[in-house]
C-alpha cells in the first residue's frame, strides 16, 4: 500500500520580468502555491497552482487554506486510488479548483515516481516534445512588434496576442504583431473582454486587413454562452471556449449550443483528470482541443505537457506561463518547446520547505 504520510503546501512568490496584461487585469508577480506529497515509501510528488481570482475565484492565501483543510481526505490514503482521493477532493469544496489541483497533480506525480512511470502514461502515451506558443499582452504596438521579432528570433512559430480592450487598439496590436514576426501563427485571445457585437466587428476588422487567425480564444463573458455561439455562427475563425469550460458538463452546454469550435482543457480550471473527461466530451461533439495555461513553473507546465503527449490530438498549445518569471524553479529554460519526461512530471522545483 502507498499510503500518503504528509502533505505540504508552501506558497511561493515569483516576480515577473514584465507586467502580464490581459482584459482580466495586470499580474507582476505569479503567486503560486506548491503542494508536496510523500508516501510511505519515501516517494515525493509536487503539485502546483496559480490562482488568480478573475478565473478561477481564490485569492492564494485562500487556496492555501482550502489545501490545508483537505488534509484528511487525502493523509492515510493509498495513493494508488489517486481517483478517489481527488474526487473527495474536488467535491469537499467545488469552487476550489486551484487548491485540488496542486493537491491532484502531487497526489499523481508521487504515484508515477512510485512506479517509475511518466505521468504521461495514466493518460495513454509516452511524453514527447510539446510545440508551444508565446503570448504577447496587453502592450502598445510598437512594443507588440518587438515582442514578435524577439518570439520570430527565439524559435516560436506562433504567437498568441492579448485582445479584450479597444477594438482599434487590439486591431492595431495584432498588425504589429504581423509585422514583427509575419510568418508566424496567430491566436488572439479577449479574455471576456467585449460583447458578441464587439467581437464580430473585431473579426471583421481583422478580415479588412488580410489577417486570419488560427484562433479566436473566448471573446465574450463566460456565463454567455448564447453569446459565443452568436460569434461562432458570424465569424469567419475557429471559436474557442476558455472561461465557459470547467467540467465536462459545462463542455456539453457548449457543444449542445454549438457555441465553439475548440475547448480550452486549462488544468487551472479542471484539473488533469477532468480535462481528460473534458476532452472526451469534446471529441465526441467532434470538437478540436487546445490546452492553456495561468503563470505557472515549469511544474505546471509540464504536468500540462504530460496530458498533451498523453491522450493525443491537442491542436493549440499555449504553455508559455513561465516566460517572463524572475527565476526558474526548475526545468529547463523557457522556450518554443518543451520535453516532458519521469518519472511523474519530471519536475524536481528548487523550493523551501520550511514554511
Amino acid at each position: 500500500m502507498s499510503r500518503v504520510e504528509s502533505v505540504t503546501v508552501e506558497p511561493v512568490d515569483i516576480p515577473l520580468d514584465d507586467p502580464f496584461r490581459i482584459a482580466l487585469g495586470t499580474q507582476t508577480t505569479a503567486e503560486t502555491l506548491f503542494v508536496r506529497v510523500e508516501t510511505a515509501t519515501g516517494a515525493v510528488g509536487i503539485g502546483e497552482a496559480t490562482p488568480h481570482p478573475p478565473v478561477t475565484g481564490a485569492t492564494r492565501d485562500a487556496a492555501v487554506a482550502q489545501v490545508r483543510d483537505a488534509l484528511s481526505l487525502v493523509e492515510g490514503r493509498d495513493s494508488a486510488n489517486y481517483r478517489a482521493i481527488v474526487d473527495d477532493v474536488r467535491r469537499s469544496s467545488p469552487g476550489m479548483v486551484s487548491a485540488a489541483l496542486a493537491v491532484e497533480m502531487a497526489v499523481l506525480d508521487a504515484h508515477c515516481r512510485e512506479r517509475a512511470i511518466p505521468l504521461s502514461e495514466l493518460f495513454g502515451g509516452r511524453p514527447e516534445p510539446v510545440e508551444t506558443d508565446i503570448t504577447v499582452s496587453l502592450v502598445s504596438p510598437d512594443e507588440a512588434r518587438n515582442d514578435a521579432a524577439a518570439a520570430a528570433d527565439a524559435g516560436y512559430d506562433t504567437i498568441k496576442v492579448k485582445t479584450g480592450d479597444g477594438v482599434a487598439e487590439s486591431l492595431a496590436r495584432v498588425e504589429a504583431v504581423v509585422e514583427g514576426h509575419p510568418d508566424c501563427d496567430l491566436t488572439v485571445d479577449a479574455n471576456q473582454g467585449w460583447s458578441p457585437a464587439t467581437a464580430v466587428r473585431f473579426c471583421r476588422g481583422l478580415d479588412d486587413r488580410g489577417i486570419d487567425p488560427a484562433l479566436v480564444e473566448q471573446p465574450v463573458p463566460a456565463d454567455d454562452v448564447a453569446g459565443l455561439a452568436e460569434v461562432k455562427r458570424r465569424v469567419v475563425p475557429p471559436v474557442a471556449a476558455d472561461e465557459a469550460v470547467f467540467s465536462p458538463g459545462d463542455a456539453l452546454r457548449v457543444a449542445e449550443r454549438e457555441a465553439a469550435d475548440v475547448i480550452n482543457l486549462k488544468l487551472a480550471k479542471s484539473g488533469l483528470l477532468g480535462a481528460r473527461r473534458i476532452a472526451a466530451v469534446a471529441r465526441a461533439a467532434d470538437l478540436d482541443l487546445m490546452i492553456g495555461c495561468m503563470l505557472e513553473s515549469a511544474v505546471g507546465l509540464h504536468a500540462a505537457a504530460h496530458l498533451v503527449a498523453g491522450i493525443g490530438g491537442v491542436s493549440h498549445v499555449d504553455l508559455d506561463g513561465n516566460v517572463s518569471h524572475s527565476r526558474q524553479l526548475g526545468g529547463a529554460d523557457p522556450g518554443p518547446v518543451l520535453d516532458p519526461s519521469g518519472p511523474g512530471h519530471g519536475v524536481d522545483p528548487d523550493i523551501d520547505w520550511s514554511g
